[in-house]
């Protein structure tokens, strides 16, 4: 039979509606987004580093330094607290808004750092900067979710590099600082590249109107999951502040213990998306808890007073660590999503070893040796990150980020307490320089027994997934083959509703494939037997918009010819009879549902017999109702 002559413009139209290449202003959001990224989230965690001890010679004579130091270490536990919840106002709202807030509220806090003079105005800015560093984050996250994929790996390698030298961008504008006002500042040309930066990413953003795409809503689980991790954040930067109040170092080191177990127990029963969303909370956990505490520490430990290189001489160390951490990051990008559980447990292997080389190699005289721990730190946090993120969802990527912020505390806490332990008998300036390294070298152990217990979860995690997949890959085949084979002994109508189904599927395959269906020698083709709904199945799109009705001509032809009964579709808008090659059946020639002017075809104007299915698929059928119109 001919296909109708407005079959052809149909596909052309409908070809021509699908874009073939992204938008050009999609192009330059993705740019501006990315550069901002790259300015963003280091302005956001170098907020973390409570450094006013190093400048506690320029306080007031009548300020408290115990009381200062308390006050400008507010940041990191208001963060804690802030990004459950900033992670929750991010899926309701959208990122950009959220973004450009988080940016202000970071520059008003260093515009009014100027004028802090005193304990409790210091606690309320640095809270202040915790607070937009934990609207800022999620923000970046969601943002870099909603675009191509390249732009998590730039996320995930820019967060590594943030964690490697936010100790010391911090401690960097402090080296010639005439005011202990410049901790409350440290960065202001950069917030303002990044106000402007944001401000850019939010008029594309807008620009892009509806065109763009959009991340589906939270669900009631997603937004329990992350109140749920609210919990624990506060509760562990209640008790970090509490240490601050004379507690001894075996406290702060049980309670760091304590709170790394809790930790995993909420990563282990909390994470959403099952096995993928648990390895990437793991993994959060790991490198928030390991990064920046050894980082910090070994920042100290290489300062030219205490016989190191001294910040200029790190530098060259950390640009070829965060080179390599984007490098690598890209890399695994590029790699199959079959292989990220092993490049996930690849990176964090990555970090060990970097925390042996710390073990080993530090401390050093020359800025060279620490190229082989930063590069190692860096790059295996980076590419875990990467891995991890890539099978998960963004729900389970923002509650993974919501145990990240309490790991980065509790590391913290855990290393603080070492390094009391070992400087508290300390009786000379050499003794002291002895305990520093002392503390690192344990911290180290302490550091890489957590992520090798990580490594293990994750492996019993994928070896538990494999096995549940062969387990169900087992039982269905049981539960497919023990009808087949009842129906193929008995002849009932099991056996023939079986069979009906497989000379469907089989039609559908060859349809997929590109062949001619194969028309038996026996006799005509059986009627499909009807299918019926399962909540599985998704309806029509055609038939929810419009019921499907009969013309006159088939209703006479039923009236009249009732000794010959003419295949019916078993379910409107979307059955069997109504199927295209794709679905298993045949379509008459003229289009779906039998309505006339292109849907019904001539027999069905005319009430004259049966509808003869066309020997060949029709160009509409492929862009109709079936798959492959989808």
């Amino acid at each position: 039979m001919a296909v109708p002559p407005t079959q052809p413009a149909r596909t052309v139209t409908a070809a021509s509606a699908v874009p073939t290449h992204a938008p050009r202003s999609f192009a330059l959001l993705d740019a501006v987004l990315g550069l901002l990224v790259a300015v963003a989230l280091p302005l956001a965690i170098v907020a973390i580093p409570n450094t006013i001890s190093v400048v506690a010679a320029l306080l007031p004579p009548g300020v408290s330094q115990i009381e200062m130091i308390r006050a400008h270490g507010l940041a990191l536990p208001s963060m804690v607290m802030t990004v459950p919840l900033a992670a929750v106002i991010v899926r309701r709202m959208r990122a950009a808004p959220v973004l450009m807030a988080g940016l202000v509220l970071l520059a008003v806090a260093d515009a009014a750092g100027g004028y802090a003079d005193s304990a409790p105005l210091v606690g309320i800015l640095r809270g202040a900067h915790g607070i937009g560093a934990g609207l800022l984050v999620p923000a970046t996250l969601v943002a870099v979710w909603e675009r191509p994929r390249i732009l998590r790996a730039v996320w995930a390698g820019m967060l590594a590099t943030s964690l490697l030298t936010a100790q010391a961008l911090a401690l960097w504008p402090l080296d010639a600082a005439t005011s202990w006002r410049v901790t409350l500042q440290p960065y202001p040309l950069l917030t303002g590249i990044a106000l402007v930066l944001a401000a850019c990413y939010l008029v594309l953003w807008l620009r892009s109107g509806e065109s763009a795409p959009v991340l589906p809503g939270p669900g009631t689980a997603e937004r329990g999951r992350l109140l749920m991790a609210a919990v624990p954040s506060i509760g562990i930067a209640l008790l970090a502040l509490g240490t601050t109040f004379d507690w001894s170092a075996g406290m702060v080191v049980l309670t760091a213990v304590l709170s790394v177990a809790a930790l995993l127990g909420l990563a282990s029963a909390g994470a959403l998306e099952g096995a993928a969303g648990r390895t990437l909370a793991y993994t959060m956990l790991a490198v928030g808890a390991v990064i920046l505490p050894t980082a910090a520490q070994v920042t100290y430990v290489e300062l030219g007073g205490l016989g190191g290189p001294g910040l200029s001489g790190l530098w060259p160390a950390f640009v070829l660590a965060g080179i390599g951490a984007l490098v690598a990051a890209a890399l695994v990008n590029r790699l199959d999503d079959a292989v990220m559980p092993k490049v996930t447990a690849a990176g964090l292997v990555a970090v060990v070893v970097g925390l042996c080389s710390v073990r080993f190699l530090l401390p050093a005289a020359e800025g060279p040796v620490l190229i082989a721990p930063f590069v190692l730190l860096a790059a295996g946090a980076a590419v875990a990150l990467t891995a991890a993120l890539r099978l998960s969802g963004v729900g389970a990527a923002l509650f993974a980020l919501a145990l990240f912020f309490p790991a980065v505390l509790v590391g913290f806490l855990l290393g603080s307490g070492i390094q009391v332990s070992r400087l508290k008998e300390a009786t000379s300036s050499q003794g002291l320089v002895d305990g520093f390294v002392s503390a690192l070298h344990l911290w180290a152990l302490f550091g890489g027994g957590l992520v090798v217990v990580v490594i293990v979860l994750c492996a019993l995690l994928a070896r538990r997934t494999a096995a549940d997949r062969s387990d169900t890959a087992s039982d269905t085949a049981s539960d497919v083959a023990l009808p087949a084979r009842d129906g193929a002994g008995g002849g009932g109508a099991d056996g023939e509703k079986v069979r009906a189904t497989a000379d469907a599927s089989g039609a559908s395959s060859e349809a997929l494939s590109g062949t001619l269906p194969r028309i038996s020698d026996a006799g005509p083709a059986p009627v499909p037997a009807p299918v019926e709904d399962s909540p599985d199945r998704t309806p029509d799109r055609d038939s929810e918009e419009r019921p499907v009705s009969r013309s006159a001509g088939e209703r006479a032809s039923a009236d009249r010819e009732p000794e010959e009964p003419v295949a019916e579709d078993p379910l409107p808008g979307g059955g069997a009879a109504d199927a295209g090659p794709e679905e298993g059946g045949t379509r008459p020639p003229g289009g779906p549902g039998g309505v006339p002017g292109g849907a019904g075809g001539a027999a069905g104007l005319t009430g004259q017999g049966p509808v003869v299915p066309s020997p060949m698929p029709s160009p509409e059928d492929t862009l109709g109702d079936g798959p492959g119109g989808r």
